[in-house]
């Protein structure tokens, strides 16, 4: 009995350093099942019990509490959605032209750095372009073909 114990709470503490260095929810749960192994290796449980029980309790708060620790103690990612911004038409408000690294382009209500994405292409203020990509904090546009 004695064995057992000391190996759990060596698991135990070791799973808990893991989860101190990491700082990402990776090993607290089965500290929680190497807690519960201690538990029962204490009252006297076989070791076939206390591996059972540590596996059941792991998976069990690994199951249960996991997506609920994500969501309200794992920092908010905050999104930007510029994809939505793909395949949107936008107005140009600064001649683009590649070569000379200029050009801006109104989106959204915002103003955003533009660039053609053939390099002989330019554009002039008041045109109108379609958004094909996005790199780092510049929109790549296409002449918008006229109907």
């Amino acid at each position: 009995m004695e064995k057992e114990l000391i190996f759990w709470l060596v698991l135990m503490v070791v799973l808990l350093v893991i989860e101190l260095i990491t700082v990402g929810l990776t090993c607290i749960w089965f500290a929680g099942g190497a807690l519960a192994a201690v538990i029962v290796s204490v009252a006297g449980g076989p070791i076939w019990l206390q591996a059972v029980v540590f596996l059941a309790v792991s998976l069990l708060m690994l199951y249960f509490t996991r997506p609920w620790a994500m969501k309200y103690i794992q920092p908010k990612k905050v999104r930007t959605n510029y994809e939505e911004a793909l395949g949107k038409d936008v107005r140009v408000i600064e001649r683009v032209d590649n070569l000379k690294g200029t050009g801006k382009a109104m989106y959204n209500g915002m103003e955003w750095t533009a660039r053609s994405e053939k390099e002989e292409v330019t554009f002039e203020p008041e045109d109108s372009a379609e958004v094909t990509g996005i790199e780092g904090v510049k929109l790549i546009l296409r002449k918008k073909e006229e109907v």
